[in-house]
């Protein structure tokens, strides 16, 4: 409709960028200037224009085209308003009157005055003779200054709007949490939200006029590169990458426009993509656990009953071969439940319970506790770069899975060899954990193979489930695993999500425990983390409180209490929204139990003052 509008308008009309690239123009400026389809489409230059007036003799043959497109674009870049009339190499004469844009660029106007001149000169000759004339041809002046001056208001109108429109969709893309982009033909930024940095750290934000390859890099251009193409051969294409600075996980989409541009659109997904990987690992967990849980209880009955009658046999009164056959029968009978049991580890219940970790402290513990189980000859390192802050972490699980990696690095090195733990963060997204030996290494098969249950390469010493907990550690926690020989050996690289534990916070805690000793070993927790405490005892207590007193900032409550009413009910009949952390001793298995785990977090009994100060932390995150 604007367009339209435009080419109503009896006069020229162009409107450029501050890059002099054309925005729009309408049909009387094409033709008053004889202009070919290609310099009226949107983004062809001004200098192409002035090149192509100039080679026409538009300005003159007095000097050279390079020196009046120089001038004229020189002229243009100034943005300063301006208004001139000259005389065309056809004997049509025409003003020109330019006004800048608020955002650089400028909107020309441009007007056939050659009758309006032609009028002044007859006037000057024959003013006695045509005083009529005269007249007649200032009141045609005078409707013609008119229409001008309505013309002028519609075009002011018309920039005041788009300089609104152009405002509103600039702070629209600019609060998005993504990168929003267009490509010229020539892959140069002609758009940007100016949020590329924010989305791909160590990136530049200013990118006008920049090519994509300049401002991603290299590494992370040659992955995007063959989707690009595909957009400029008019192909949508959205797909997802690892960049190469911080390695974070990107979702792009390439859309291709109509002139021969693309539109981006860059959203960091890292952490959508952490989740995703714990969830299918908990989802793949659960189906093992359903297919190898009644097999496990088969076998189990199975190896039950093979120890009883070996242990009736075991009384009897046998010759010494019959009871070395008794006793390797029992130790493998034995074995084999050890078996089932790790299998239930690994595919039972575990869910990761990330607290404020000391990585510090967790590995210097690990050290110590690995070292008395190392031959002389073989030394254990730890080199800690990480930042010296707490990180969200399930320590125990992690402790657990770098332990069984020092021990199978133990088993490869024999008696002599070196095992080094190290630590670093890679930008701020992961937290890289790295196990070497100076052992032989895996084999072709092992690098393929390692991380499938029951793969050993052990003979009767391995069980096979020793690198598939780790790895199911790992991935539950939103990381990975990898593998490689080093030219020294092997290594292990866990990496895990790189999250901070936040401040704790403080503040008035709400506890409501019924049982006074239990209540008083809760209150001295929660004093030494910061808070003071007010205490309830049953549910309609704690509601009287909670309306009472505005200074709450989180609530600790038993499940069962004393007199009508549960912990549940307290939460449900609670008005005030705050931050909830319930407890309890009942199993698992309990309807109360598993009703808690939908309203908060719930906290098994006992627990000790680290476990609820994480607790608490991630809470407060």
């Amino acid at each position: 409709m604007t367009t339209a509008g435009l080419n109503l308008i009896g006069q020229g009309l162009s409107i450029y960028d501050n890059q002099l690239r054309l925005v729009v123009s309408n049909r009387p400026f094409q033709a008053m200037f004889n202009l070919p389809d290609h310099l009226v489409e949107p983004g062809s230059l001004f200098r192409d224009t002035i090149q192509y007036l100039a080679k026409n003799g538009e300005y003159g043959d007095d000097a050279s085209v390079v020196e009046i497109v120089e001038t004229r674009v020189a002229q243009a870049l100034t943005f300063e308003p301006h208004y001139l009339e000259r005389v065309r190499s056809n004997g049509q004469v025409i003003s020109v009157e330019g006004a800048p844009l608020p955002n650089g660029g400028w909107v020309a106007v441009y007007t056939d005055i050659t009758n309006t001149k032609q009028a002044e000169a007859l006037l000057r000759a024959r003013s006695v003779e045509l005083s009529s004339q005269l007249l007649d041809r200032a009141e045609e002046l005078s409707a013609t200054n008119r229409k001008l001056a309505a013309t002028n208001a519609a075009l002011e109108e018309a920039k005041r709007q788009l300089t609104e429109i152009e405002a509103r969709t600039r702070m629209t893309t600019e609060m998005m949490p993504a990168h929003i982009a267009h490509l010229d033909a020539e892959g140069r930024y002609d758009y940007s939200n100016r949020r590329l940095n924010s989305v791909m750290p160590g990136r530049p934000s200013e990118i006008l006029g920049m090519h994509i390859e300049r401002a991603l890099g290299a590494a992370s251009y040659a992955r995007v590169q063959p989707h690009l193409k595909k957009a400029y051969e008019g192909e949508t294409s959205v797909f997802e990458f690892t960049e190469d600075q911080g390695s974070r996980r990107i979702r792009v989409s390439f859309t291709p426009d109509s002139v021969g541009g693309v539109y981006v659109m860059s959203v960091d997904i890292t952490e959508e993509t952490q989740a995703r990987v714990a969830l299918q690992q908990t989802r793949r967990r659960a189906m093992a656990a359903q297919m190898t849980s009644g097999l496990a209880h088969d076998f189990s009955n199975l190896l039950t009953i093979i120890l009883g009658m070996q242990s009736r046999l075991d009384k009897m009164d046998l010759p010494e071969p019959a009871r070395e056959l008794v006793a390797a029968t029992q130790q493998t009978a034995r074995r084999g439940g050890q078996l089932l049991n790790r299998i239930a580890d690994m595919t039972g219940s575990r869910t990761p319970q990330p607290k404020a970790t000391d990585m510090r402290g967790l590995l210097e513990d690990l050290r110590i506790l690995a070292s008395p189980s190392l031959p002389r000859g073989v030394g254990l390192s730890v080199v800690n770069t990480l930042p010296d802050e707490a990180l969200m972490l399930d320590p125990g699980m992690l402790q657990d899975a770098l332990l069984n990696l020092v021990l199978n690095a133990r088993d490869a090195c024999g008696e002599t060899g070196q095992i080094t733990i190290s630590a670093h963060t890679v930008g701020s997204i992961w937290v890289e954990v790295t196990v070497s030996d100076t052992g032989p290494g895996f084999s072709a098969d092992a690098l393929k193979k390692a991380l499938n249950p029951f793969f050993t390469t052990k003979g009767s010493e391995g069980s096979g489930l020793g690198l598939p907990m780790v790895y199911d550690t790992v991935k539950l926690a939103g990381g990975d695993l990898n593998l490689r020989n080093t030219p020294s050996g092997a290594s292990v690289v866990l990496r895990l999500p790189y999250r901070p534990a936040p401040p704790v916070q403080e503040g008035m805690v709400l506890l409501v425990e019924d049982s006074d000793d239990l209540r008083s070993q809760f209150r001295d927790m929660l004093v030494d983390l910061g808070f003071s405490v007010i205490e309830a005892t049953s549910v309609d207590e704690a509601l009287a409180l909670a309306s009472d007193i505005e200074d709450i900032v989180l609530v600790l409550s038993d499940i069962r209490l004393e007199g009508e009413g549960t912990g549940l009910d307290f939460l449900d009949r609670l008005k005030a929204k705050l931050p909830c952390i319930l407890m309890t001793s009942l199993p698992y298995s309990d309807p109360l139990h598993r009703k808690a785990l939908t309203l908060a977090p719930v906290l098994r009994k006992p627990f000790t003052r680290a476990q609820l100060s994480a607790l608490i932390r991630a809470e407060a995150a």
